[in-house]
């Protein structure tokens, strides 16, 4: 019986340093994610923090001020859910409207050193947001902005823009030649139709090639054989610097799909 207690004991003695380590843990990552108002983050008299998946943003408050706390124009609030319900008011209302509608959450503290947490979530994201009330020095607003959100916009832009661009400058409509046949398999990728201005040649695909897998592009040498041929991508165009009588574009394994193109001239010396 003494032998069982004491092993019951050592047992114990072992669980509480795990228990303490896995609390640190805890307290470490929070630590780590938390973010802090900055002098460089405030625009005006709201905080405004770069929105990071995971983190804490911290709000500090006042007993008889509200925090006024924005989120994106366009963003919907979909559940609130606070830790202390009882010492803490959040109210919800919305400003401007259509496009530019913004949700907001009012909060306020009924007193001083008071600690709590808010959670919301949206239909975008989900913020995790840590409170604590002081008497004095209370944060006005805060909001956030989207750096993911923002690299999307930009590459959209360019990719925008680089789908206006010309495919190359200088080029005269009348100029150009069309006399070109495309045949073949029937994929996707299948280009609609290619030209040239005597000195290159031009691809035009659907504007689905930007986001699929693209064929290479084969010349076809005056003994049949396949020459690999240096071309550039310009938004949904293959250009090439040269002419040629007949090219082949090939993607897949076993099940290969290939799409030739041949110049007219050479259409007519195969006929003779």
């Amino acid at each position: 019986m003494i032998r069982a207690v004491i092993l019951s004991a050592s047992c114990f003695a072992l669980a509480i340093p795990a228990a303490a380590q896995t609390v640190a843990r805890v307290d470490a990552a929070n630590r780590a994610a938390l973010r802090e108002p900055s002098s460089a983050g405030f625009l005006g008299t709201v905080q405004v923090y770069p929105y990071n998946d995971g983190a804490l943003y911290r709000l500090y408050a006042a007993p008889g001020r509200i925090t006024d706390i924005a989120f994106q124009p366009g963003e919907t609030v979909i559940s609130v859910a606070a830790g202390d319900t009882v010492r803490w008011t959040v109210g919800d209302t919305t400003s401007g409207s259509g496009t530019s509608q913004r949700a907001h959450l009012f909060v306020k503290p009924f007193s001083a050193g008071l600690r709590s947490n808010l959670v919301v979530t949206t239909d975008r994201r989900v913020y995790h947001i840590e409170l604590e009330s002081r008497s004095s020095g209370a944060m006005a607003a805060l909001s956030w902005t989207y750096p993911q959100d923002e690299l999307i916009a930009l590459r959209r832009q360019q990719d925008a823009a680089a789908a206006a661009a010309p495919v190359a400058s200088g080029l005269a409509v009348d100029g150009l030649n069309f006399n070109y046949a495309i045949s073949g398999d029937k994929p996707a990728w299948r280009p609609l139709r290619a030209f040239d201005d005597g000195r290159q040649t031009f691809i035009e695909f659907s504007p689905s090639l930007a986001v699929g897998e693209a064929p290479p592009l084969f010349v076809i040498g005056e003994e049949g054989e396949t020459q690999l041929v240096n071309y550039r991508v310009a938004g949904r165009y293959y250009v090439v610097d040269r002419l040629f009588g007949a090219a082949e574009l090939r993607l897949g394994g076993k099940k290969q799909k290939v799409v030739r193109i041949e110049a007219a001239q050479t259409r007519r010396r195969k006929g003779k």
